[in-house]
């Protein structure tokens, strides 16, 4: 018997060069799945394959922006004709965007937190979701944050942005509910990662949560074992919460 819970599975995580997505990439792929690791930067991709190798583990690198909806298409179609399925689907890349007054963010600055944050994952879920029911056991995590319920001054695009990542991932849960497929949200908290050092530049490190923490609880979220779907995990609290309930 193996001792390794992914053992067989194909796992893709998007910016999977850094950070969050580096981290949940090598904990894929120490508990057996077959990591296929989209980022933009090719020298992080390589770095991530070597430390996947180094682990027993194996990789496929996928250099591509997720804004690159046409490569999304043709990632999904690669996914298709070469495996026939995708059993964990993690969306991790995200953007902060403009930390400004909302009539202060440039029109450009807005699109972009929207495009990354909640089209992409809608597109690459779109492309993926015959895959994923393919599976016996499709798992999909969108990394979203607290912030996304908070409206917080000066966040604008980034909680906005969250906000509709959020009723995305329901929706989709929603209409999976009926097939193996479980849709869920994870909500890190402050993790010592470059887009907390660039929202809060001068913030000391020294007791934030580390990307390896997290990607231990992401990981979990993707088990043929989880059947909880719909819902938003978050890490400080160590626990699933409950949306609120419209009135």
């Amino acid at each position: 018997m193996t001792d390794k819970p992914l053992s067989d599975r194909i796992a893709l995580i998007t910016g999977a060069s850094r950070g969050i997505g580096r981290a949940t990439a090598l904990e894929l792929a120490k508990q057996g799945a077959h990591v296929v690791a989209v980022a933009r930067t090719q020298g992080g991709l390589e770095e991530l394959d070597d430390d996947i190798r180094a682990l027993g583990g194996a990789a496929t690198l996928v250099p591509l922006d997720v804004t690159d909806f046409d490569g999304l298409d043709r990632l999904a179609a690669a996914l298709r004709a070469r495996a026939g399925k995708l059993d964990i689907l993690i969306g991790n890349a995200g953007v902060l965007g403009a930390l400004s007054p909302l009539d202060h963010i440039t029109p450009l600055d807005w699109d972009n937190a929207l495009k990354v944050n909640v089209t992409a994952n809608w597109r690459l879920a779109k492309a993926c979701l015959d895959l994923l029911k393919a599976s016996d056991a499709g798992r999909v995590v969108f990394v979203t944050s607290g912030l996304a319920s908070l409206a917080r001054a000066y966040w604008g695009s980034y909680t906005v942005s969250k906000a509709a990542l959020d009723a995305l991932a329901r929706t989709l849960a929603a209409e999976t509910a009926k097939t193996n497929v479980r849709v869920n949200l994870f909500a890190p908290g402050q993790v010592d990662t470059r887009m907390l050092a660039t929202a809060m530049p001068g913030l000391d490190m020294t007791d934030i949560t580390k990307p390896e923490a997290v990607a231990a609880k992401i990981a979990e979220l993707c088990l043929p074992s989880m059947q909880e779907t719909g819902r938003l995990y978050s890490y400080v609290a160590g626990r699933f919460l409950d949306f609120q309930t419209p009135a």
